[in-house]
C-alpha cells in the first residue's frame, strides 16, 4: 500500500516532516516508546545500541531525566572523540508538554524543563499532548483558548529554533479545523499523534491528515494488546510469516503512520525492528481496515471540544 505522498522520500524508513512549513526534516518510521516503561535505561541503551534513533517521551511520563541520563553516557560531544559513536543530529527525540502546562508562558517553561531534563540543547519534535486543560471540563470554551495560547508557544520555539518541528497529539479533525482555521496560524502542525489500529482505524481523520500534510504517527498500534490473539491477525500474521506484533505495527506503516511501540522485552524491541524489512499487500491491509469498530483503549478527545 504505502501511497501517502507525505512519504516522498527514498528510504521508506523514514517520512519527511514540516512540507508545508519549507523546512523539511527526516524522522525515523519507528522509535521507542516510553509511556510507563519501567526499564527504561536499559530499554534505551540497547535500542540505541541496535540501530534505534527515535525515542518518544513526554513531560508526564516523569522519565524524561532518566532518558537524558543515557542519551548523556552515550551520544559524543566532540564527533566520535570521547569514544562515543551516536551523533546528537542523527537522533529523533520528541517531548510533549502536558494538559497541566497549557498556555503561553506555561508552554514555554514546560519546554525548557523538558529540555534540561533530557540534558539536550534542542528537540526535535515538541506536541501539544492533549487538546483539553486540567482543571477544565471538556466542555469548557476555555480548552480552545488555551490551546491557541500554547500553539503560539510552538510557533515561538520553532521558530526560535528550539525545535526542530511542532505537532499535537489526541487532536480530531474538529481540533485541527479550529487550529488550521486560525486566522493568527504561522506554523502548521507537522504531526498528529493518535491511537491508531484496526479496531479504531480513523479513517476520517488519516485521510484529513493526508490532505493538510500532516503525519498521523500511531501509539496503541497492538490496541493495549487486545488484538494478538485476533484470529484474522493470527491469520495474516502466519500467512506473511511473522508475529502478530509485527504484522499490527507493519499495518500502521502501510497507512504511512510512523509508530512508537513500548516494550519491556529486549528481544521484542530488536523484533520490532524487523517491520521495516517486509509489506503487507492491499487485500490484508483492507481486511484489518474492517475490523474496525471505533473501540479506544486509551483516553477519547471527542470529550474536548
Amino acid at each position: 500500500m504505502n501511497n501517502n505522498n507525505n512519504n516522498n522520500n527514498e528510504n521508506e524508513n523514514f517520512i519527511i516532516l514540516n512540507e508545508l512549513n519549507l523546512n523539511p526534516i527526516k524522522m525515523p518510521m519507528l522509535g521507542i516508546g516510553t509511556f510507563k516503561l519501567n526499564d527504561i535505561e536499559n530499554i534505551i541503551k540497547v535500542g540505541l545500541e541496535n540501530g534505534y534513533r527515535r525515542i518518544d517521551t513526554a513531560s508526564m511520563y516523569n522519565n524524561e531525566e532518566r532518558i537524558g541520563k543515557v542519551l548523556n553516557e552515550m551520544v559524543t560531544k566532540n564527533d566520535g572523540l570521547d569514544g562515543k559513536k551516536i551523533k546528537r543530529e542523527d537522533l529523533f527525540i520528541t517531548s510533549k508538554c502536558s494538559f497541566m502546562e497549557q498556555g503561553y508562558e506555561n508552554a514555554l517553561k514546560a519546554f525548557e524543563s523538558s529540555l534540561k531534563k533530557l540534558q539536550l540543547d534542542y528537540l526535535d519534535c515538541y506536541l501539544i499532548h492533549w487538546p483539553g486543560v486540567k482543571g477544565l471540563d471538556g466542555s469548557d470554551s476555555g480548552n480552545s483558548i488555551q490551546r491557541a495560547q500554547t500553539w503560539r508557544a510552538l510557533e515561538k520555539l520553532y521558530q526560535d529554533k528550539k525545535v526542530r518541528s511542532i505537532g499535537v497529539s489526541n487532536y480530531t479533525i474538529n481540533h485541527l479545523t479550529e487550529l488550521l482555521s486560525s486566522p493568527n496560524l504561522q506554523i502548521k502542525p507537522a504531526i498528529n499523534q493518535v491511537e491508531f489500529h484496526p479496531l479504531n482505524f480513523q479513517k476520517d481523520l488519516l485521510e484529513f491528515c493526508k490532505n493538510n500534510k500532516i503525519i498521523l504517527e500511531s501509539y496503541g498500534s497492538l490496541a493495549g494488546g487486545r488484538l494478538l490473539n485476533n484470529e484474522s491477525v493470527k491469520e495474516f500474521a502466519k500467512k506473511v510469516g511473522r508475529t502478530p506484533s509485527q504484522l499490527l505495527l507493519r499495518y500502521c506503516l502501510e497507512h504511512n503512520c510512523p509508530v512508537i511501540p513500548k516494550t519491556e522485552n529486549v528481544h521484542r524491541l530488536i523484533e520490532n525492528q524487523m517491520i521495516l524489512d517486509f509489506t503487507l499487500s492491499d487485500d490484508i491491509v483492507n481486511s484489518l481496515d474492517k475490523l474496525n469498530k471505533d473501540q479506544r483503549f486509551y483516553m477519547n478527545p471527542n470529550s474536548v471540544i
